[in-house]
């Protein structure tokens, strides 16, 4: 079976629909026309993806400011109307969120529309995320839970609800995005791969987790610069998220000094393997593309391994993106040939 290739979730918005290289931009639409710019920006991402022959393709989240508050916006007990200014990501940086002020409570699907909508317009399966319960809990103000495990475990079961939609129409996997992992190891371990246990229980789709060390911004790439010649977290991470539920493990590896030794601890699990820098606007030759994954051939069989980003490409350059796109198929063309 040959290696597989697919992208972390995101891709740049076009400067129509949303300020561009920004993340948490405003819409510059509403209403009707808002609606059916964010269709023909999810044509395009689609389309950006099969010339590229992305073998697993997203809706690119054009639909959503951001990937965690576009699904909070569907859950009675957060109140966007109580921001609150907090460190994230373990005080990595500041961020404004909304408030917890209830037991939470979904009050429609989140995605399912948009889903829909790119299950119609892709013959490709088509891969749909979701914020994974810890990330959520690290994006958020809790003034009623005062608990993260217990508050994870109520968004856990909201996550599992929206999964159910999200397999009814098609959707081939649905990824559960948790960079907050990298930031909480203890955490993580004691309550976290439970959590994603939840979310993805009894799931007809395949599913998978995304951890990454976040966007190509400077708050993370200064983090990266301060993590030393070798990243070690995963170390801790794979073993826990093999013995998850879970199908396949999305992890950074291009650009990055994680140690590609820790593809060894992935257990069983299909491993999607950043083969593409977000963090650089240098776009990788398709001969780049190959030299890592032939790193991961090292530990991994070709049919566990698929091909990807390193994290998702909301606050890139349009052209940079499409760019990457197009490296990130050739190079898995050429290192299936």
């Amino acid at each position: 079976m040959d290696v597989r290739s697919t992208i972390a979730g995101s891709l740049p918005k076009p400067a129509w629909l949303a300020e561009p290289e920004t993340l948490w931009a405003k819409w510059r639409l509403d209403g009707p026309a808002l609606a059916d710019a964010k269709r023909d920006a999810t044509r395009i991402a689609l389309f950006e993806q099969e010339r590229a022959g992305i073998t697993c393709v997203t809706d690119g989240e054009q639909s959503r400011q951001h990937f965690v508050h576009g699904f909070l916006t569907h859950v009675e007990g957060v109140d966007f109307s109580k921001m609150v200014r907090r460190g994230i990501r373990a005080d990595r940086y500041q961020a404004d969120v909304p408030t917890v002020t209830g037991p939470v409570r979904r009050v429609g699907p989140a995605h399912l529309d948009e889903a829909t909508f790119a299950r119609r317009h892709t013959k490709r399966r088509l891969k749909m995320t979701i914020p994974g319960p810890m990330t959520i809990v690290d994006t958020v103000s809790d003034a009623h839970y005062k608990d993260r495990r217990e508050l994870a475990m109520a968004f856990a079961a909201l996550i599992r609800e929206e999964i159910a939609g999200l397999e009814s129409v098609g959707v081939y996997v649905v990824q559960l995005d948790e960079p907050a992992l990298n930031a909480y190891l203890d955490e993580a371990e004691a309550w976290g791969m439970e959590a994603i246990d939840a979310a993805v229980r009894d799931a007809s789709c395949r599913t998978a987790v995304h951890v990454c060390y976040g966007y190509g911004i400077k708050a993370n790439v200064d983090w990266k610069r301060s993590l030393g010649q070798s990243w070690d977290q995963y170390e801790r991470l794979l073993p826990l998220l093999a013995k998850t539920n879970i199908d396949e493990i999305s992890i950074e590896l291009a650009g990055s000094h994680v140690p590609a030794a820790v593809l060894g601890s992935a257990g069983r699990k299909d491993v999607a393997i950043g083969v593409i820098d977000v963090a650089t606007d240098r776009v990788e030759a398709p001969e780049d593309v190959v030299a890592t994954i032939n790193t991961a051939r090292a530990y991994l069989p070709d049919e566990r391994i698929i091909a990807s980003t390193n994290c998702g490409m909301a606050p890139m350059r349009r052209d940079v993106a499409y760019a990457k796109l197009q490296a990130l198929g050739a190079g898995v063309a050429l290192a299936n040939s």
